[in-house]
């Protein structure tokens, strides 16, 4: 199954012949995993538990174990994450609140290991 392409804070993309672009396979994945990490609990009204809200541990004190906790949670609900191995999750902060996450997991799909790499902070 396809996707429309989208990728978070993006519009939708567009195909060479014209139409909208479609996301399959590992892409298909990453994209479904950013958005549920990047997307606050209670934002999807159908959902409201869906979603890590990544952007709440902005510019607070950074607690590396509760966030990685918050990803591993979200990131397992997603059925293209495969439970085993568990995601491997790095986290860091800088002084300007900036986080940033990297991702090891498995596509389930697949079983191709997927690294997913991404800041979120203050824009400059």
């Amino acid at each position: 199954m396809n996707d429309l392409f989208q990728q978070w804070g993006n519009d939708l993309a567009v195909s060479p012949t014209g139409d909208l672009a479609l996301a399959a396979g590992a892409v298909r994945g990453q994209q479904r995993v950013l958005r549920r990490l990047l997307t606050n609990p209670g934002d999807y009204i159908w959902q409201p538990s869906y979603g890590a809200g990544l952007a709440q541990f902005v510019g607070q004190p950074a607690n590396p174990l509760q966030i990685a906790a918050v990803i591993r949670t979200q990131m397992l609900n997603e059925a293209v994450v495969a439970p085993t191995p568990a995601p491997a999750i790095a986290i860091s902060a800088d002084t300007t609140g900036t986080l940033s996450v990297s991702i090891s997991y498995v596509d389930a799909p697949s079983g191709e290991t997927q690294v997913l790499s991404f800041a979120i902070g203050n824009a400059p």
